[in-house]
């Protein structure tokens, strides 16, 4: 169901007013429509999250927080034993619809143990708390995203060509988004950038989502396949790689959206500075090593029929379809986050966002 246009400047992912329902807008059915669905249970939240109509880490973690507070509310609880134990149970099932996102795992556990500090008080009391809190980590993460970008910026200068894959702009992780930040950021201020955005399959994000956002905000952006990022890279028009990043682990791999890691290996070979923006919620320190990072195996489907009108290969073909891949530290020059700029080496100077 439509409620209201959508505009870059705000957010796709917001409670309703008054009532406990999640509103997202639908990113499986952009650039062409724009459908918002009403999100109240938690196999609604399940199946958004599965199928990307909510997708982005920071998108996922916020959504996640509000799934927490709608649950809660629209359960008849008869003590917090009870409430507790059955957002316990819907917070895992939210949880498996994707592994491999961290800010998922950590929006569940972190509206869980906020309940939890609240266990004396009387359910309404404690469910009103869970929409004023989940309200608040979006707004942090907002901010989070403006310091994202201030950080990214020193990164650039006017006129670099920057070449970005998936999306990591507004839809995906709120506001000015991460990988994309710097760019918007940028444009506001009058700093031209010119943007190549990789389609990104097989689902492409890219092309569907990055080039819908910076060119709705008029960024001079081309939208590239997969496979010519190389001779892009190669004829001089990129300066700089930003990509998002879905989990961070503790020495400084990163799973991101699949083609990533191939995008870091020419970047390198290029000597193109390749840089992955990111909150510090995304960065997983309980996580060694990319090898460590579970990778999300999807259907099919989506590279065989899912953009076609018939099928582009033969029925009974195996298909090996990973959603991320993870880009090894040393392909990557710096890590940007909310908390300024880390530089190698990751598995040290990670540890210094903490202290």
């Amino acid at each position: 169901m439509a409620v209201r246009k959508y505009d870059l400047k705000e957010d796709c992912t917001f409670l309703k007013d008054g009532e406990a329902v999640c509103v997202i807008l639908d990113q499986t059915a952009l650039p062409g429509r724009r459908i918002y669905r009403e999100l109240t249970t938690a196999e609604d939240f399940y199946e958004a999250i599965k199928t990307l109509a909510v997708r982005g880490a920071p998108a996922i973690g916020v959504c996640a927080c509000y799934a927490m507070y709608v649950l809660a509310a629209r359960m008849e609880a008869t003590d917090f034993a009870d409430l507790r134990a059955r957002l316990g149970a819907d917070g895992d099932y939210l949880i498996s619809s994707r592994p491999t996102a961290v800010n998922l795992a950590w929006g569940v556990r972190e509206m869980l143990s906020f309940a939890d500090s609240l266990a004396d008080l009387p359910i309404p009391e404690i469910v009103a708390a869970m929409r004023e809190k989940s309200e608040e980590i979006h707004r942090d993460h907002i901010d989070m995203n403006y310091r994202i970008a201030e950080y990214g910026l020193t990164l650039v200068k006017p006129g670099d060509g920057i070449l970005t894959h998936c999306n990591a702009g507004p839809l995906a992780c709120l506001k000015y988004g991460t990988a994309t930040a710097p760019i918007l950021l940028g444009h506001e201020r009058g700093i031209p950038f010119r943007v190549f955005a990789d389609e990104t399959r097989p689902l492409l994000q890219g092309a569907r989502l990055t080039a819908y956002e910076l060119s709705e905000a008029g960024v001079d952006v081309t939208l590239i396949c997969d496979n010519m990022a190389s001779l892009v890279m190669k004829n001089g028009w990129v300066q700089a790689v930003f990509v998002g990043c879905d989990r961070i682990a503790a020495n400084g791999d990163f799973a991101n959206k699949i083609g990533t890691s191939g995008v870091a290996v020419l970047a390198k070979y290029y000597g193109i500075p390749f840089y992955t923006l990111g909150p510090t919620s995304t960065v997983d320190m309980d996580c060694p090593t990319g090898a460590d990072i579970e990778i999300e195996l999807r259907d099919p489907e989506e590279i065989k029929s899912r953009w076609y009108r018939e099928p582009m290969s033969p029925a009974g073909v195996a298909c090996y379809n990973p959603s991320f891949d993870v880009t090894d530290h040393s392909l990557v020059t710096a890590i940007v986050t909310d908390r300024g700029i880390v530089y190698p080496p990751f598995d040290e100077n990670l540890r210094k966002l903490y202290l």
